[in-house]
């Protein structure tokens, strides 16, 4: 009956990212608190990417914010896969078509130089196996209608990943106070979104530890080449057709994401 479950999960999610059509949430589908199977629905659909040839490139971070964690009833952050189809070089335009309901949200970017597979690892263990940061944009979506989530659905959803764009000047980790960095994300001249890097669950390095740890426990560990989007510095921000976001983050500089009219490629 559990396998059944998940395997309903997992496929109704899939058919909505097939069709382009949201689906209900699917957290009715499972046992109320059972992350564990919303992350098995989230591997069923890692396992069938991978078998369609993409490739895994990095992970992502969700619920970093306290305040979130505490309205899905949550204590700790989510995980999701960053596939290579998923990367847009920064300012490149996004046609409409490839999204649901999309959402800009500004992050700290790391890639990493060393393979992290030890789960007992320390913040020093996470700063040797940096090689640089990146300014971020991640444009995340929703396969349920009307991002009506909860966090079954949002883990068994690939923590509600869509695509996310990296700026293009890396900067070694020497000097810059993660904690401190300030973030603006604007569209049109005006701020849409203002943070800190103290909102990524306090540091975005610690949010960095958690996942290396968690990725090493579950059998998916951090390699050398991943990059890791560590979380939001600030709300999230909707998008219209049109739509041009530029995201500033103290030491690291800037990156766009822009999208299209239409759905013209």
């Amino acid at each position: 009956m559990t396998e059944h479950m998940v395997s309903k999960v997992a496929e109704t999610l899939f058919e909505a990212s097939r069709t382009g059509v949201p689906c209900a949430p699917v957290k009715d589908l499972l046992p109320a608190g059972a992350l564990d199977l919303a992350y098995a629905a989230q591997e069923i659909n890692t396992a069938r990417g991978l078998a369609a040839g993409r490739r895994l490139v990095g992970r992502k971070i969700g619920l970093t914010s306290v305040a979130v964690q505490r309205q899905l009833g949550v204590d700790q952050p989510d995980y999701g896969m960053l596939f290579d189809d998923m990367a847009v070089p920064d300012g490149w335009e996004i046609a409409p078509g490839r999204l649901l309901q999309p959402k800009v949200e500004a992050e700290v970017a790391f890639v990493m130089e060393r393979d992290l597979d030890e789960e007992r690892l320390t913040i020093a263990d996470v700063l040797r196996a940096i090689a640089f940061a990146l300014p971020a944009i991640e444009v995340v979506d929703s396969r349920i209608a009307d991002w009506k989530i909860g966090i079954l659905d949002t883990i068994a959803d690939n923590a509600s990943s869509g695509l996310y764009v990296l700026g293009a000047c890396p900067k070694t980790l020497d000097g810059l106070d993660l904690r401190a960095m300030g973030m603006v994300m604007e569209t049109g001249g005006e701020p849409v979104s203002v943070g800190a890097g103290a909102a990524c669950l306090g540091d975005p390095l610690s949010a960095v530890l958690w996942l290396a740890k968690t990725m090493a426990r579950v059998g998916r560990p951090l390699k050398a080449g991943d990059t890791v989007l560590s979380g939001a510095l600030g709300p999230m921000a909707p998008v219209t057709r049109g739509d041009v976001f530029e995201a500033r983050i103290e030491g690291l500089g800037s990156v766009r994401a822009a999208f299209g009219k239409d759905d013209a490629k």
